[in-house]
């Protein structure tokens, strides 16, 4: 009784279940082959089995939904330590980013300008992306134009680390911008060429 509790537990399957069906446990009757040593094509399963075997590699199910499936021929423990290794990396790269806001008024002086513009960089060397919105109180709302410059000339300063998502547009009473952080292997390299240039 408690043997069969045991097996009904979903984690004790999964961890009896392997990740990939490799080998014997492709019960398909023909597969799409890729791989380093092999010619990419599709393949018996038997004549697929054959060839890893050859090589003294693994049948690996890459793609169980494809029709055929598709199947690797690698080391199987290589090909799990790589993936993991990838996946790792992904989710190190994938930070959760946040939205900052910067708040204008269309009287911003030049001063309160920079200061602002100064924290919006860090922002976006940090991952994050920038909401920057001129706030139009009452009879503001007159200097529309006056926001869409100042936001204009925001994306301007901030222009070598966020990419601007789109134009200037009204919400309510306020008028916003959306800035996306850019990698920043790049804002690296134009620091090197203008180190260079400098030079």
């Amino acid at each position: 009784m408690a043997l069969q509790r045991r097996n009904n537990n979903p984690r004790f399957n999964r961890q009896q279940e392997p990740e990939h069906r490799i080998n014997d446990r492709i019960r398909v009757p023909e597969v799409r082959l890729v791989g380093d040593n092999v010619e990419t094509g599709i393949y018996s399963i038997g004549k697929a089995r054959e060839i890893a075997e050859g090589l003294g590699l693994d049948l690996v199910e890459i793609s169980p939904n494809a029709a055929p499936p598709v199947c690797r021929i690698v080391e199987y423990k290589k090909f799990l330590y790589e993936k993991k290794r990838k996946e790792k990396e992904m989710k190190a790269n994938a930070k959760q980013s946040e939205v900052k806001e910067v708040r204008f008024t269309p009287g911003t002086d030049d001063h309160d300008f920079d200061f602002k513009a100064k924290h919006a960089i860090k922002f976006l060397q940090d991952g994050n992306k920038v909401k920057a919105y001129v706030q139009f109180k009452g009879r503001a709302i007159m200097f529309k134009d006056r926001g869409e410059l100042l936001l204009l000339k925001f994306a301007e300063k901030l222009s070598e680390y966020g990419a601007l998502e789109g134009m200037p547009k009204m919400e309510g009473k306020r008028m916003l911008v959306m800035f996306a952080p850019k990698t920043s292997k790049k804002s690296a390299s134009k620091e090197k060429e203008k180190e260079k240039e400098a030079k």
